[in-house]
């Protein structure tokens, strides 16, 4: 029987990933799972969502019950780790206790990015990351009639959504010129306006904030250019930044991330990092990745777990993300950067599912499915097997997907 001991930082979909893979791999020795916040690992995309609405509790987003960490001997202990001795092979706990380990995996996620304005630290102003952020904004809901989001990421435009379903009143302001701009194509940002804005929400682009304002208490917003907005609730949504510092401060390799070969480790072959704060190369696009995604977190559990048990298994998936708003289920497949031509299947501005697929030097990168799980679904398999399909007939809605993949794959595409 194996007598070493995994340490496993953060009760993450990484790190509750991390713990099965490595029982399904015949791990037989210890494995301690190390967490800041009370509860056990639990889903953390439906928070914006359903936890927000007030339809599901954190026992219903649980990765795993509790009986499975007792049948699978995993010890769970609720601590923030503070440093680390790699020569000794120990981590030190914030309360004082020292923890060795034969294996560490970080799993140590990221954090909102802040923003630096005045009136930042009002009551009523909130980031949106865990669960306790969530019951913080909830606490803030009662008697709230109006409510301003700050940023049109993918978490602003779902938080958005839910406080709509709640009858909030609701203005989502975003810098830049057009919502979801980092990521999707023109196209897609138009469709996401259109349909916000017939949900009700107060969408303004290009709109900078300059100060949230109120007595002890945020009351409203102003913006670059001297506007006021009220609001009694302001969720701020900006972007995140990964949490590395427990690793530079252990003199591991830190770029955008804790650095990572395509096994999971970290420069020290007894340290491994996974999730939101890892930076792994990837083979498919050429260059380095850091996801924020349960797809990319439990791909790296899986492969950390694999080399722990003697088993090689490279960090290889195609990435893959999704975004529930309304009635309206995004699924993305791949990554769409560098793209330099775009194929609709379906009409965004008019429908309510369509999928964008973008291309690079006539190769199928990723794509952009709503409501449309056929074509998320054969995404994913083309790109991952570096397929082309003719363009022309796969904006053709008529024109069977499976026709496409079969003609792709002896050479017709």
């Amino acid at each position: 029987m194996n007598t070493d001991r995994v340490v496993v930082v953060g009760a993450s979909h990484a790190g509750a990933q991390l713990c099965t893979s490595l029982r399904q791999g015949g791990w037989t020795g210890e494995i301690l799972l190390i967490g800041d916040e009370p509860s056990l690992p639990y889903q953390r995309p439906p928070l914006s969502k359903t936890f927000l609405a007030g339809t599901t509790t954190i026992a219903d987003l649980l990765i795993r019950k509790p009986e499975f960490y007792e049948k699978e001997r995993v010890d769970v202990r609720q601590a923030r780790v503070t440093g680390i001795d790699r020569e000794a092979e120990t981590v030190v706990l914030d309360g004082g206790d020292v923890v060795g380990y034969d294996h560490l995996v970080l799993c140590l996620g990221a954090r909102p990015r802040p923003l630096t304005i005045p009136g930042i630290d009002l009551a009523g102003v909130h980031y949106l990351r865990d669960a306790a952020d969530i019951e913080a904004i909830q606490g803030s809901l009662v008697g709230t009639s109006r409510a301003v989001i700050v940023g049109a990421g993918y978490i602003g435009l779902e938080a958005a959504a839910s406080l709509r379903k709640l009858g909030v009143d609701v203005t989502v302001l975003e810098v830049a010129d057009r919502v979801l701009q980092r990521v999707t194509a023109p196209e897609v940002s138009a469709f996401y306006d259109r349909v916000h804005r017939e949900e009700g929400v107060d969408l303004r682009v290009g709109a900078g904030v300059e100060a949230l304002e109120g007595e002890g208490r945020v009351s409203g917003v102003r913006l670059v250019g001297g506007d006021h907005i009220p609001a009694e609730l302001v969720i701020v949504g900006v972007g995140v930044l990964p949490n590395v510092e427990l690793a530079q401060d252990a003199g591991l390799a830190v770029e955008n991330g804790i650095v990572i070969d395509a096994h999971g480790r970290t420069v020290d072959p007894n340290i491994f990092a996974a999730g939101d704060c890892a930076n792994h190369p990837d083979a498919r696009y050429d260059r380095r990745l850091r996801l924020e995604s349960v797809s990319n977190a439990v791909e790296h559990a899986k492969s950390i777990a694999g080399t722990i048990c003697g088993t090689q298994k490279p960090i290889s998936a195609l990435p893959w993300f999704w975004s529930d708003q309304y009635d309206l289920k995004l699924q993305i497949a791949g990554l769409s950067t560098g793209y330099d031509d775009i194929v609709l299947r379906g009409d965004p501005g008019s429908d309510r599912a369509f999928a964008c697929f973008y291309f690079s030097g006539g190769k199928l990168i990723a794509a952009d499915c709503v409501n449309s799980a056929k074509e998320f679904m054969f995404s994913k398999r083309a790109i991952t097997e570096g397929l082309s399909p003719d363009r022309s007939l796969l904006a053709d809605p008529e024109t069977p997907l499976a026709s496409l993949l079969k003609a792709t794959t002896n050479g017709a595409g």
